[in-house]
């Protein structure tokens, strides 16, 4: 079969992966195009690290769409104690405006002394979670400033947990339950034990990804396959399976905020920056064995996967690179399916 030409504009982002392992994927109007490489299949579960804050934020428009939270509900209202100072909301989590450092304090020290090297996360549980949020002073006053923070993803999945009913270490549960279950995503959870493709670190294999206390912000495993399905359903929230989900992909997408001096927006957790053709919409993340992308342009209905089992380098090059060709992706659909591996 000839390649189309979105799977010859891909070509070139899979041949960029520096890990064993790789699969791009895009979606432009009717045409949909998977290209692997290595091992990888369009089913095969890579660690997404950040790209799991997406889904936390897609769990927070649910529960926001059936009245079961607001954006502006204060973080410590499903919190076992009071949050001194100004209130930190659901959406000062969710914009990453909560005043919260990236880290936990204390989280690097603590695996440097048990695990850096393996799993720098796997001894920071759910109790180490609200123990640091006790006693870590906000940088600045929330809503004030936009500062990245793992811990507010972390937690925001927690607080979610809690204020549907259960602990706030049932956050993986209830994605299941509410997102990831209805949406046909059979790929995706927080599983470390299902299996994975092998990560990999300077070329060396890595043990599969540990976050117990902030799984809500890194601990996501998903496949080319069900993060095209998600773009896809971010493009079109109107083929979703039932209105609440569909309130809620297009909630997510919804400018939140102005990142001062760039010009870019800032939506719930997914990042906006405004062209001339339209809005493009995009998130990446790391572990210490795997490189994410995802992204999507509303207005010509294409959107992108980069998946790599390799951490990212310095400058990032084959998020830049996934950036780029999410970028330079034409609008005109042909309306065929490629899929191909080499």
């Amino acid at each position: 079969m000839t390649p189309t030409p979105l799977a010859a504009a891909l070509r070139p982002l899979l041949e960029a992966a520096r890990g064993p392992a790789a699969a791009v994927a895009a979606v432009r109007g009717g045409e949909r195009a998977v290209l692997c490489h290595g091992p990888a299949g369009e089913g095969s579960r890579f660690e997404t690290g950040s790209l799991t804050k997406t889904f936390t934020a897609l769990l927070l428009a649910e529960l926001a769409a059936r009245g079961e939270v607001r954006y502006g509900d204060r973080a410590d209202r499903y919190l076992p104690f009071r949050l001194p100072g100004p209130p930190l909301t659901l959406l000062h989590l969710a914009t990453h405006t909560s005043g919260l450092p990236r880290l936990p304090p204390g989280l690097l020290t603590r695996a440097v002394r048990s695990g850096w090297l393996g799993n720098p996360y796997a001894g920071f549980g759910e109790d180490d979670l609200l123990a640091s949020l006790r006693r870590t002073p906000l940088r600045h006053s929330p809503g004030s400033r936009v500062h990245y923070s793992n811990f507010g993803g972390g937690l925001l999945g927690h607080v979610l947990a809690r204020a549907a009913g259960g602990a706030g270490g049932d956050y993986a549960a209830l994605l299941a339950e509410r997102v990831t279950g209805p949406l046909g995503l059979t790929d995706t959870d927080c599983d470390p034990n299902r299996p994975q493709l092998k990560g990999h670190w300077h070329g060396r294999p890595r043990p599969a990804l540990l976050m117990p206390g902030l799984t809500a912000a890194g601990a996501v495993r998903s496949s080319a396959r069900d993060l095209l399905r998600v773009l896809t359903l971010l493009l079109h929230p109107d083929t979703a399976p039932d209105p609440v989900l569909r309130t809620a992909l297009a909630e997510v997408q919804r400018p939140r905020l102005r990142v001062p001096r760039t010009g870019s927006r800032l939506c719930l957790i997914w990042n906006l920056r405004p062209r001339p053709d339209g809005a493009l919409l995009h998130h990446s993340g790391g572990t210490r064995g795997f490189t994410a992308f995802a992204g999507f342009l509303p207005a010509s209905g294409t959107g992108l996967v980069a998946l790599t089992n390799t951490a990212p380098t310095p400058l990032a090059p084959f998020v830049q690179s996934a950036y780029g060709a999410l970028r330079g992706l034409g609008s005109a659909p042909s309306g065929e399916v490629w899929t191909a591996r080499v």
